[in-house]
């Protein structure tokens, strides 16, 4: 399976399972030193927007294997 990330480069996905469950975290982490939080605003909107995608994947495959049976 393959996404488009936010900066437009394709990204293969070999465990989505996995896939959500790292992107879960990343999404949340922010630095204490406040003087990230540019860096920090930039990343959780591309760890939400990963995450997003990997959940519609994961969605598709769920509705396909229902269709399936």
């Amino acid at each position: 399976m393959k996404i488009t990330d936010l900066n437009g480069f394709p990204i293969e996905v070999t465990d989505l399972d996995e896939a959500i469950k790292v992107t879960t975290e990343y999404k949340e982490y922010q630095h204490e030193d406040k003087s990230y939080s540019d860096f920090d605003r930039r990343q959780k909107a591309y760890w939400t927007d990963m995450h997003q995608k990997l959940m519609e994947l994961k969605n598709n495959e769920t509705h396909f294997k229902i269709l399936k049976k």
